[in-house]
């Protein structure tokens, strides 16, 4: 896959419908007797100027005759209609103009003529952007292209400019991972009072009026953002109304994508006992059970809903309500060896904090009732980690003292437990 460079911007090209003489995406692909294809103008130029050799393979042509290659022209055209090039596609993106336009909007913004990027400009620089990582990484070295993007936050209660809200969040989500970027929206974050308080009002706009690709962008972003550092993570986790619409999310019917978007951004977030308390509030232990106990869900899935209540479980609010709640603690012994070894470790953290931290009797035996001993034995045969592994060994403890007849059950009784 090679790269074509129009005014900074890059767009993917598949080698073969490259010209090997112009190295341009060929117009009219046609081929030689040698099997080599050329756009016709190069081609005609080099016999046209007395060559009867093969300008790829050097080989003596027997023919200088031409053959149009109407397959590998189909195939451009599709392929030129895809990546939004043919002027005519109501899509179109055009290179030239686009930067174009972008500087003369950047330069407007350094003499604070205009704090908004147009809607068209927005959706082609997305457009844009989705195409390859290549194009991402152009968009993001565009000089002063973040700081312009994120001054649109200012007035963002506007809801006629929810969906310029919605692209810039689309966009950032797009081109966060790419060098420099993290770290100049962090800045913009923490600048100042009205820079954070704006940030936080647009990404709960979104959270609550925007599309689904959107809302799921505005979870990917303060995931990225509280994962960048403390100070990141508590200027969002103290904005009660962005965890409770992330909390939102992951309660909502929209889909995995959404659901797990909102879970990581729950898990990044909520460290602090205030954030944990709050989700704790808001129902996140139902929320965790009624994912835990579907079949359907993904294995990132239920490994972010296991890690969510191991979270929650490092405080007195979390174990209550987990052992409160009287399908939390079966679906969690349930899901024990048979996700994946994250969801097993994550499990055992919940069970051991509500079972042998608190030592709740509820708990326990919610745990015992669903063949929990055995699970646990189990895990400690498996590959897990030292402390998982010690963390077992006092639950056994636990479970014994509680049942006489555990270690024979455990002896005498076949368990089958599909491998991960």
């Amino acid at each position: 896959m090679a790269r074509e460079k129009s005014n900074g911007l890059y767009l993917s090209v598949p080698s073969f419908f490259k010209c090997p003489i112009s190295m341009d995406v060929m117009k009219s692909p046609v081929s030689l007797c040698t099997g080599v294809t050329y756009d016709r103008q190069s081609i005609q130029k080099w016999l046209d100027s007395g060559h009867n050799t093969c300008p790829a393979t050097m080989q003596v042509l027997q023919s200088t005759d031409v053959v149009p290659n109407l397959t590998l022209r189909r195939l451009i055209r599709v392929w030129s209609d895809s990546y939004l090039l043919r002027p005519e596609s109501h899509a179109s993106f055009n290179n030239h103009i686009a930067f174009e336009s972008l500087k003369k909007l950047i330069s407007s913004e350094c003499s604070e003529q205009s704090e908004r990027v147009s809607v068209g400009t927005l959706s082609s620089i997305v457009s844009f952007a989705k195409l390859s990582g290549e194009n991402r990484e152009s968009v993001a070295k565009i000089d002063g292209f973040v700081p312009l993007i994120t001054k649109m936050f200012k007035n963002c209660n506007e809801i006629e400019v929810i969906e310029q809200i919605e692209l810039v969040i689309i966009c950032l989500d797009l081109i966060l991972p790419e060098k420099g970027v993290r770290e100049q929206l962090v800045q913009h974050l923490v600048n100042s009072t009205s820079s954070t308080s704006s940030t936080s009002s647009s990404f709960t706009l979104v959270l609550q009026r925007g599309g689904l690709d959107a809302k799921i962008s505005a979870g990917r972003v303060l995931e990225s953002l509280a994962s960048f550092d403390n100070e990141s993570r508590r200027i969002i986790a103290d904005q009660s109304v962005l965890i409770k619409e992330l909390y939102n999310l992951t309660a909502s019917d929209a889909g995995y994508p959404a659901v797990d978007a909102g879970l990581a951004a729950l898990i990044a977030v909520c460290t602090s006992r205030q954030s944990k308390k709050e989700i704790v509030r808001l129902g996140i232990v139902k929320t965790a059970g009624k994912l835990l106990s579907s079949p359907e869900n993904s294995v990132t899935v239920v490994e972010k809903a296991m890690k969510v209540l191991e979270i929650i479980s490092t405080c007195t609010e979390g174990r209550t309500a987990i052992c409160e709640d009287e399908n939390c603690v079966p679906a969690v012994v349930k899901r024990l060896m048979k996700v994946s070894p994250a969801a097993t470790e994550h499990g055992i953290g919940v069970i051991w904090s509500v079972c042998y931290m608190s030592r709740d009797r509820t708990a326990q035996e919610a745990a015992m009732r669903n063949n929990g001993l055995t699970k646990v034995l189990l895990v400690m045969q498996s590959n897990c980690s030292g402390s998982v592994r010690q963390m077992c060994g006092e639950l056994v403890k636990v479970f014994r003292v509680n049942s006489k007849s555990c270690l024979a059950s455990y002896e005498t009784r076949t368990t089958h437990i599909t491998p991960y």
